[in-house]
């Protein structure tokens, strides 16, 4: 996994003490993390398919929030804060059936309470899968 060197001690925290997740059985794999990117890949095989064979958009949802989701954690004081998703909007735009996607992540907006992600979802071939957009509340950290 890349990871940019300011969030490095960040990361390993979390990571050391994470349980399972839904990125577990979806085979969701974490392969870019920085304040500026997220990168992450997903297998398009049973786990992830729907029952004509296709990627399912629901799984590609998945993917694009966790992007977004651990971007917008990467940008705040996570003792004090949270980053929530509030809406998601994804627009499937070639089908995939075989093979690996991977998403990629960037801010569009990074307020002090709202951040704004979008997310291109490709195939092996470079193709464009699926475009998102994720819109993240940034909220005080419950006790």
């Amino acid at each position: 996994m890349d990871v940019e060197s300011s969030v490095q001690a960040k990361v390993t925290a979390l990571f050391s003490k994470q349980p399972p997740t839904i990125h577990d059985p979806l085979g969701i794999v974490l392969i870019k993390l920085s304040p500026s990117e997220v990168r992450a890949t997903m297998p398009v095989d049973d786990r992830t398919k729907q029952p004509f064979g296709l990627l399912h958009g629901g799984a590609s949802v998945v993917l694009a929030e966790s992007c977004a989701s651990i971007g917008a954690w990467l940008n705040i004081d996570d003792k004090q804060y949270q980053a929530v998703g509030i809406e998601i909007n994804a627009n499937h735009l070639r089908a995939a059936r075989s093979g690996v996607v991977t998403a990629t992540a960037t801010p569009q907006h990074l307020g002090k309470r709202m951040h704004v992600w979008n997310i291109v979802i490709r195939d092996e071939k470079d193709q464009d899968i699926c475009v998102a957009r994720c819109t993240l509340a940034i909220i005080e950290q419950s006790t």
